[in-house]
């Protein structure tokens, strides 16, 4: 499962924040988008971003911009859905998923989340403190079918269809931060800019 792809998912509407593209928010001068790239890129091999709109607000960043294949706005599950048919054209078997908003997730996502991958657990989604981010996953292309049913029944957690297809969950320390925080407040922003600057 060597250079599996990787999806960055940026699809959502940012209600929190007042609307807008949230992964283009700057901490500590850099925006989270740049922070998750920077990231991500060491630990997969094709890596595109999943967002909604025009796709030239992203750039000069030399990544494709896959819109959701489906209508509505229908959240995360939809870029999941997304991130596996564009994984499978690319002749890949899983794709990685993570969100735009949460920039200091571990260096060794990929690889702890392949290592949970066995002949009878075919995906796997990130945890800390006791608490799932099901939006760090490791998806097969297998369940692109699965994913569409879901969608069409508006079934749309994605924790609850990694839990009902049978994902495992791979846990990281929350010491000395949580690596999973995300921005979702200006409460998140300064304590992000905090971490940011202990570093």
């Amino acid at each position: 499962m060597n250079a599996i792809p990787g999806l960055i998912l940026a699809g959502g509407l940012s209600r929190r924040m007042g609307g807008g593209d949230k992964c283009l928010i700057r901490v500590a001068g850099e925006t989270l988008l740049d922070r998750a790239i920077d990231r991500i890129t060491p630990q997969v091999g094709n890596l595109a971003l999943n967002a909604n709109g025009d796709p030239r607000r992203f750039a000069p960043r030399p990544l494709p911009v896959l819109a959701d294949g489906v209508p509505g706005f229908l959240g995360p599950l939809a870029g999941i859905l997304t991130g596996l048919k564009w994984a499978q054209g690319l002749g890949a078997h899983w794709c990685l998923t993570i969100p735009g908003d949460t920039p200091l997730f571990p260096l060794d996502l990929a690889e702890r989340l392949q290592q949970a991958i066995t002949d009878g657990v075919p995906a796997a989604i990130a945890a800390s403190n006791g608490r799932p981010h099901p939006v760090f996953g490791l998806w097969p292309v297998t369940w692109i079918t699965k994913l569409e049913e879901s969608l069409a029944e508006n079934r749309l957690g994605v924790w609850k269809f990694a839990q009902d297809m049978g994902a495992a969950e791979v846990s990281w320390d929350n010491a000395p931060h949580d690596p999973f925080l995300n921005v979702n407040t200006e409460v998140d922003i300064t304590e992000l800019e905090t971490i940011l600057r202990r570093r």
